[in-house]
Formats: structure tokens, sequence, C-alpha cells
């Protein structure tokens, strides 16, 4: 069904579910996450607000589908030939540049997973890591949700620092953070990931053994 425009007279406009996400996730680079809602993405579409419910039955499953495009570039890294930690730090550090890649990215995709709305983007990569590298899969299921927790708190406070001294709330060094420390800093803690991951493939232990 064609889409009716938003101008009295304007000829109808065929909306993809593609062009919507496409233009919800162009608000929420341009202007965030609170500005995101359905009749700005409509007059964004120049479609009546009722005209995207023919592609999402509720804010929420948009919301989802932005966030699964934010995460989609995780699809794309080779872990197959690295070893198990060596995958669990590359899958940490690939989703929180794609976090980072999108304003308030942490704060969308974190909702989506309390909800269940969108699969845990860690847990096929590092559960097929770990089967190729002979660690137990216990052990990958745990890595996957620490390193998710992890990463999406951590650019959480990166993002909500970076907006706060956008608006002059805070000067860039009050918070003790600049962009090369929270680089520094968020590798280090996947290096302390990474050393725990290693002491339990290396004995075979399970997370609560």
């Amino acid at each position: 069904m064609a889409d009716q425009g938003a101008r009295p007279g304007a000829k109808r406009t065929r909306r993809t579910r593609a062009d919507v996400v496409d233009a919800a996730l162009g608000i929420l680079d341009d202007q965030g996450l609170p500005d995101l809602t359905m009749r700005r993405l409509a007059d964004v579409l120049g479609v009546q607000p009722s005209a995207l419910y023919w592609h999402f039955d509720s804010k929420q499953a948009l919301l989802a589908a932005v966030s699964e495009r934010i995460l989609a570039p995780l699809a794309e890294q080779a872990v197959a030939e690295r070893s198990f930690v060596a995958a669990a730090a590359a899958l940490g550090t690939g989703l929180r540049q794609c976090l980072l890649a999108h304003r308030d990215g942490a704060e969308l995709v974190s909702s989506s997973l309390a909800l269940g709305l969108v699969a845990p983007p860690l847990h096929d990569p590092l559960a097929r890591a770990a089967d190729a590298a002979g660690a137990p899969a216990e052990v990958a299921r745990t890595a996957a949700e620490a390193i998710t927790h992890f990463v999406i708190g951590y650019v959480f406070h990166e993002q909500q620092r970076a907006f706060a001294a956008s608006l002059g709330v805070v000067g860039p060094g009050a918070v003790g953070q600049a962009p090369d420390d929270d680089a520094a800093e968020f590798a280090a803690v996947l290096d302390l990931i990474g050393a725990g991951l290693a002491g339990l493939v290396s004995t075979g232990s399970t997370a609560g053994g």
C-alpha cells in the first residue's frame, strides 16, 4: 500500500522498511534518541505517522530495527582464525566502534537488548570462536555477557560525557577523561577480561567451577 504524502495533493510515495530505518538512523545521528519520535520520522519521510505502522507495529519494534542496523557491522568481523581470547577482544572492540558510530548508540542498543528485541550481539560469534578453539561453551557464554555489558556501559558513559561537554555542562578536563584516555582504559579492561578468559580456557574450567 502506498503511503500518503504529508502535503495535500502531494504525489504518493512508496516507502520501504529500509527507508524507514535509514531515516530513523539519520534522526538519531543528527538530533539524538529523545527526538526520534514517530511524528518526526513521518515528517522526514513525507508520510502520515500511521503509514509507519505498516512496517513496524510499535516504536519499540522500530528502535529494535535501528539497533540491528547499528550492530550489523559485527557480522562482518572474521574471528574464526583467531584464538578465543583474541576473538573476544576483537569483538569487544568492534562492538564499541559500532556504538560510537551513532549518537546515543549505547543507550538505544541497551534498551533493545533489555527488552529482548534484538539478539545478544556477541553470543553466537563467541560460541563459534570457542568451538573452533576447543574452549568450553560455558566460558564463551559468560565472556559474551561480560564483554557486552562492559562495552555498552562504558560507551554509554563516553557518549554522556561527550554530550555534556558539547553543551558546556562540564569542561573537557572536568571528568578526567579525554578520548585517547577512554580508548586506552577500554583496551586495558579488555586485556584484563582476556587474561581471565585465558586462564579459564587453559584449565578447561567453567565459569561457575
